[in-house]
């Protein structure tokens, strides 16, 4: 027991002492993940990721808290947070089994990772493979939201969805894979730097978007019609054909 309050102690940069002290009880109060926390950005034991660059996702259940298209809404912005830093794309599926399986649920429900009601466990997601690899899970005992009254699904999902990708916990408190909650404003967000370090070390850089080289329209060259009163005009040939007079240059 003490040397988990010290690997605790340690993770949230407090006075490693081995004791339930105060500060180290706000910290196991604070709403957080279910993922098991290491340090700084890190993957998963034997980095696991995924093998291919366009993913399935699928809402298979929602919350009632939140309507239909909020709810997809701010999966698709947290999952786009993502695909910003490295070259992955997230297709929505509405029926089948998809590669992150999303769904929102209460108490056991059938992982072995049961949720504690309000304001514990807020979700948990898991690393990428097979069966339940990638699937991500929110206690739907929460109360979730677009914005700051309750907590924010954005903000939640993309950090989950770090887990689902193949990152654990980082014990910088900046990042986004810190694992306690800290509202972040969807519009306009940007991965911060640690996150950017991590994915990329999976997936590598997104490579950007140059776009289709532009070429110059030019306008088809018109023969002109010469004026044969034109002093400065010459001619290689002059010729009647019919009632038709030609003239023929650099032929």
């Amino acid at each position: 027991m003490v040397k988990k309050i010290k690997e605790l102690q340690a993770f949230f940069g407090l006075q490693v002492t081995g004791k339930l002290d105060q500060n180290t009880m706000d910290v196991i109060k604070r709403p957080r993940c279910g993922v098991p926390d290491v340090a700084n950005y890190r993957l998963f034991p034997g980095e696991p990721k995924w093998k291919k660059n366009t993913l399935t996702y699928r809402i298979a259940k929602y919350t009632s808290s939140m309507s239909p298209i909020e709810v997809e809404k701010a999966v698709e912005m947290a999952l786009q947070a993502w695909s910003s830093a490295v070259p992955l794309s997230f297709v929505r599926i509405n029926s089948g089994e998809a590669d992150i399986m999303i769904s929102f649920e209460t108490g056991d429900h059938g992982d072995s990772y049961p949720f504690d009601g309000p304001r514990g466990t807020l979700a948990h997601a898991f690393a990428p493979g097979e069966g339940l690899g990638g699937d991500t899970h929110f206690d739907n005992a929460e109360k979730w939201t677009m914005g700051m009254n309750g907590f924010n699904l954005f903000t939640v999902a993309a950090h989950e969805f770090g887990h689902a990708l193949g990152l654990a916990h980082s014990s910088d408190p900046t990042a986004l894979m810190y694992p306690t909650y800290k509202y972040q404003n969807p519009y306009g967000f940007r991965l911060p730097k640690d996150d950017v370090k991590g994915i990329q070390a999976l997936y590598g850089p997104r490579k950007p978007f140059l776009g289709k080289p532009t070429i110059p329209h030019v306008p088809p060259h018109k023969p002109s019609n010469p004026d044969p009163c034109d002093s400065r005009a010459s001619f290689d040939a002059v010729t009647m054909l019919g009632k038709e007079l030609l003239f023929f240059r650099d032929r």
